[in-house]
């Protein structure tokens, strides 16, 4: 049986914008490679692209001290998202100094909403173009399988 084409959902966290722009850089990516894909943030998620995505990326930005207590910004909104049971998800997050814990405990939601995270990458704020086109490149091996 053929399969369709691969689709993924960017849904992001952003505050400045810069997580915003690390998933629009990701989706188009995303199309480059001949990949369906559509970005949404943690607010307005694209639920029917959700339902049919073979890959849910989720990002979020550090928040936190500078050199401590860093985690997602505004988990909660992530951690209220629909359950992602069965899915692949992979996660990011975007920093200015420092990530500490934030990728780990972003995995730990996502996995918490039932998906099977299968990467992550912290992309920093000054390389958003760069950060998003590696984890894409490393993510098409996988969504490909």
């Amino acid at each position: 049986m053929e399969r369709g084409p691969v689709r993924v959902v960017v849904i992001h966290e952003s505050l400045t914008g810069n997580t915003e722009k690390a998933a629009e850089f990701m989706v188009a990516r995303l199309a480059e490679a001949g990949v369906e894909a559509v970005s949404c943030p943690t607010t307005a998620v694209d639920y029917q692209a959700l339902a049919a995505a073979d890959l849910v990326i989720i990002g979020s930005w550090t928040d936190g001290l500078f050199l401590f207590g860093q985690k997602p910004g505004r988990a909660a909104r992530i951690a209220q998202l629909p359950y992602l049971t069965g899915k692949q998800a992979a996660v990011y997050c975007t920093y200015a100094l420092e990530t500490g814990r934030t990728l780990p405990k972003l995995e730990e939601l996502v996995r918490g909403l039932g998906a099977n995270v299968v990467g992550g990458m912290a992309i920093r704020r000054n390389r958003l173009a760069e950060g998003a086109e590696e984890f894409v490149d490393r993510l098409l091996g996988v969504v490909a399988a």
